[in-house]
């Protein structure tokens, strides 16, 4: 097993610029890019961070993401605009979304931006906090190739839709929640069933519909399930409508998964990114959300309390910090040749490791480092994420669901099976 690796914000941060600007990318969008993985890691979030750079310059080289893609606005009125991706790397598409929705916000109050045409986008509350680094409050969300079961299904019928707010709260970090729509990540069930062990049975279920506590089953013969059954469905059914059908984007199984399917296609995921300007619709809206943090906060903590404060984020993952910590492989990290190590990235197809636990600050001030270990091996996987062993199942699901998109269309008299905005 590779030795742990110790690297800086501002190292990864220019790692992550030169790689997209190899790949094609120009100047601008490359440091758009390095900027949402670097501060995702930041986060402690590294399933959504550095990890899927290997997978998006993967997408750059086949051409299934368009290096010179140039996101745009189709349509838009006063409080709202759609923006075609032009299949460009969904963090560009998803920053000029956010900051077109900001804008609209400033000028009307509040402001509407669906995307069609994108990509995976990383991690929803990067964008959501660019509202709240405005003053603004933000929402940001995406649909996903289905992985989660609806309550009663036996089969997948939505993604594991990412839904994050962020809303300012005066001398506090924003308020802030980045979520997905699944019960539990998709990693962990993996976990568990690399380590032999038994799982709550609330996590899956099986071909049958019923609950599995089997994680072996998972996932060739078991999908994920809602998050509070009904609530969490509900939930992934409002993104899928925002996000998807309002947008004009690839929808359920529409979407080509970004691991899976063939690099050289557009995925036509779709997202929609919502900004409210709370100076134009009251006063005092940080500081009295700082005085609910504070309450919060002040809550009487539990026997055995997790890390931190109630209501408070773990370890590692509570704001921007001033330093992280990336795992990198040791055919990266052994490599002190830049065009090597970059060409290492082109050339194979899974995601850079990293994982979230049992790190440790190295240092002080931004160019501090966080050390990682691998004692959650095992854990890497987040919501969304797709390997080898999903393909069967996603593809299964994939020829269900399309089956059923070609009958209504022959049923409603179309000839073709493509739909408005997506991918061609």
């Amino acid at each position: 097993m590779a030795a742990a690796t110790t690297i800086s914000l501002p190292q990864l941060r220019a790692f992550c610029r030169d790689a997209f600007e190899r790949a094609g990318l120009s100047g601008p969008d490359s440091g758009t890019g390095a900027e949402v993985l670097s501060t995702t890691d930041a986060w402690g979030v590294f399933t959504h961070g550095s990890k899927a750079l290997r997978g998006y310059l993967r997408r750059l080289q086949a051409g299934g993401l368009r290096a010179r893609g140039r996101p745009g606005i189709v349509a838009e009125g006063p409080a709202w605009a759609v923006v075609d991706g032009d299949c460009s790397l969904g963090m560009v598409t998803s920053v000029f979304a956010m900051t077109t929705a900001i804008g609209k916000a400033r000028r009307a109050g509040v402001g509407y931006v669906g995307v069609r045409n994108s990509s995976h986008f990383g991690a929803a509350g990067y964008y959501a906090s660019l509202a709240a680094r405005a003053g603004l409050i933000g929402l940001a969300m995406a649909n996903d190739i289905p992985s989660v079961a609806a309550p009663g299904s036996r089969t997948a019928v939505t993604g594991s839709n990412p839904l994050a707010y962020a809303v300012p709260a005066a001398r506090h970090q924003p308020l802030m929640l980045d979520m997905s729509i699944a019960t539990v990540a998709g990693g962990k069930v993996y976990a568990a069933r690399e380590r032999g062990e038994p799982i709550p049975a609330t996590w899956l279920v099986g071909e049958d519909g019923l609950p599995t506590d089997d994680p072996a089953s998972y996932p060739e013969h078991s999908v994920l399930t809602p998050a509070a059954a009904h609530k969490g469905f509900g939930l992934a059914l409002l993104i899928e409508s925002l996000a998807g059908c309002l947008s004009g984007a690839a929808t359920t199984w529409q979407i080509r998964s970004w691991l899976a399917d063939d690099p050289a296609l557009p995925t036509g995921h779709g997202a929609a990114f919502l900004a409210l300007d709370c100076a134009a619709i009251g006063d005092g809206l940080p500081a009295r959300v700082g005085q609910l943090i504070d309450e919060v906060h002040a809550a009487p903590t539990a026997l055995r309390p997790p890390a931190g404060r109630p209501g408070s984020l773990p370890r590692g993952t509570r704001g921007v910090v001033d330093a992280f910590g990336a795992l990198l492989p040791s055919w990266a990290a052994s490599s002190n040749d830049m065009d090597a190590t970059l060409m290492s990235l082109l050339r194979h197809q899974s995601g850079i490791h990293a994982v979230g636990r049992g790190w440790r600050k190295m240092g002080n001030g931004a160019d501090a480092g966080v050390r990682l270990d691998r004692r959650q091996a095992g854990g890497t996987e987040g919501e969304g994420w797709i390997d080898a062993k999903r393909v069967g199942q996603k593809r299964r699901g994939r020829t269900e669901g399309r089956a059923r998109e070609e009958a209504r269309s022959r049923s409603s008299g179309s000839t073709s099976g493509s739909y408005s905005g997506g991918w061609k």
